[in-house]
């Protein structure tokens, strides 16, 4: 994101971007860029990557796909929003669709995808930390400043731990070893997974509704347990789908009445006589 963010700035293809760094930065930007590359970046992507060693594409993908459910209970806790019925339904709905993903091979603290699972949903958690923290200062920074800027923030954070990391691979000889495709996957990841990724995002918020970009997430849980089922072998169970179709079906309603409520406080919604 760096590297896109200052090409950009040169050529000046974003011009808000342009005139954010004319204007300049204070300590409180900084700090700002901190907080939401800790929990946007290195905790959610650690997280997301640690988890995935220990449960399922399809399962990861499930508790990711109920992001808007952490996002929804944050909201209301720091009162961004407001708590309905309609949304309580859902949350519970969702939950009930997470709860067959974890019983679905025996409830026990010895489940085999128990400890992937809780590690994805942290940084589950950790994303949706990032999306009401960063709610509260969207104002003041346009999308590519703030993308680039907490990019930046969270490889630092995940530097110390990559280096580490790094370390245990050991000498040269195991770093050749490693094949072509995982050098290639990281490479995907990296560049189109998040860089292009993001850009397309805010791309694609120039000309629809946010809530209909959003909505196209909730495809994920579906391909990836597809792709996962085709690509890895990974098994197909009756519960896993039964659950994931719960979980969608909660997010879908608890944004369903996020769109209620913006049609009803919206002041050209017609009033009845």
């Amino acid at each position: 994101m760096l590297p896109i963010y200052l090409v950009s700035r040169r050529w000046g293809v974003f011009a808000e971007a342009v005139a954010a760094q004319r204007r300049g930065f204070k300590a409180r930007d900084y700090w700002t860029f901190a907080y939401l590359g800790f929990f946007g970046v290195a905790v959610n992507q650690t997280c997301f990557t640690m988890g995935l060693r220990y449960t399922s594409v399809a399962h990861s993908s499930i508790i990711i796909a109920l992001g808007p459910v952490y996002i929804l209970v944050l909201a209301v806790l720091m009162r961004l929003e407001r708590w309905t019925w309609a949304k309580a339904c859902g949350t519970l709905v969702a939950f009930a669709g997470v709860t067959l993903l974890a019983v679905q091979g025996g409830l026990s603290t010895h489940s085999p995808t128990l400890k992937g699972d809780a590690i994805t949903m942290c940084g589950s958690v950790g994303f949706a930390l990032y999306a009401v923290l960063g709610k509260r200062v969207a104002g003041r920074y346009d999308a590519l400043t703030t993308t680039a800027y907490t990019t930046f923030a969270g490889a630092l954070f995940i530097l110390p731990v990559a280096w580490f990391a790094g370390r245990g691979i050991g000498p040269a000889a195991n770093w050749r070893a490693i094949p072509w495709e995982s050098w290639a996957a990281m490479a995907y990841m990296a560049v189109l997974g998040s860089a292009v990724a993001y850009i397309l995002y805010y791309w694609l918020l120039r000309y629809l509704p946010a809530s209909q970009v959003s909505a196209f997430t909730y495809f994920l849980p579906v391909t990836a347990m597809i792709l996962g089922i085709i690509w890895l072998g990974e098994p197909a169970r009756p519960l896993q789908f039964a659950g994931g179709a719960l979980v969608l079906a909660g997010v879908y309603w608890i944004e369903s009445s996020r769109a209620a409520d913006r049609i009803a406080q919206s002041p050209e919604t017609p009033r009845p006589n």
